[in-house]
């Protein structure tokens, strides 16, 4: 009975210890610097006159090269989104996925995970200043910023009950009103998807949040046209 215990205790305390170290590992790149590290060691060298763009952001960029890789190709467009991301998660990355690919511009879009409560309770003003915090960099450094708005959403199927419709709407005034003062380029994408719910319209987001290829038909224009104003 003793051995059976003992043998009990040895299986617990590995599958412990397991998890501790999965644990550890989460926490120590909890930002996902690992998701693009073999990307950002393959960006070639500037060619001259090239005027590279980054796209900073979470799932809803992440998805955009997925879903339609013909928007990237043959430009100097690195898409960096991360599904899941928030503002501080984005904050401790952008050295190595925005400064060190040494962009002309930089196109964020941030903050609806923030609204999820992702990665815990949600601050309206603590997200207001990761996103002023990047912009900022961004401009110490000579890279030209386009603040995009959050897309709307009335609900999230993976963390139901929040109403984010608000809270979206009083972020997107908070980085228009940041933009205006700073002189940053302000992008309203929000209102090109939004439907009558303070949601996503259906045709353009299958799930309410993430755009489906019509979706991201409807936005590309949009950013194309603000990236052609700020590298003037």
């Amino acid at each position: 009975m003793k051995i059976k215990y003992l043998l009990v205790l040895g299986i617990f305390s590995t599958s412990l210890l397991q998890a501790q170290s999965k644990i550890n590992d989460n926490w120590a790149d909890w930002a996902n610097f690992r998701k693009y590290a073999e990307q950002n060691k393959a960006v070639p060298a500037r060619i001259k006159g090239e005027k590279r763009v980054v796209f900073l952001g979470n799932s809803i960029f992440e998805g955009w090269i997925r879903l339609r890789p013909e928007f990237f190709a043959g430009k100097p467009y690195y898409d960096r989104g991360i599904s899941g991301q928030t503002t501080p998660q984005m904050l401790l990355r952008f050295y190595e996925d925005v400064l060190a690919l040494d962009p002309d511009v930089l196109v964020l879009k941030a903050g609806i995970n923030d609204i999820a409560q992702n990665t815990g309770p949600y601050n309206p003003l603590q997200t207001l200043n990761n996103i002023k915090a990047i912009a900022q960099l961004a401009r110490v450094n000579n890279i030209k910023v386009i603040l995009c708005s959050v897309l709307p959403a009335s609900d999230f199927r993976w963390r139901p009950g929040l109403e984010p419709g608000d809270k979206v709407i009083a972020l997107n005034n908070a980085i228009r009103d940041f933009a205006k003062t700073e002189g940053f380029y302000y992008l309203d994408l929000y209102s090109a998807v939004v439907d009558d719910k303070k949601g996503m319209k259906a045709e353009y987001a299958n799930d309410g949040v993430h755009p489906t290829v019509e979706g991201y038909k409807v936005l590309e224009p949009l950013v194309e046209d603000a990236i052609r104003k700020v590298k003037k």
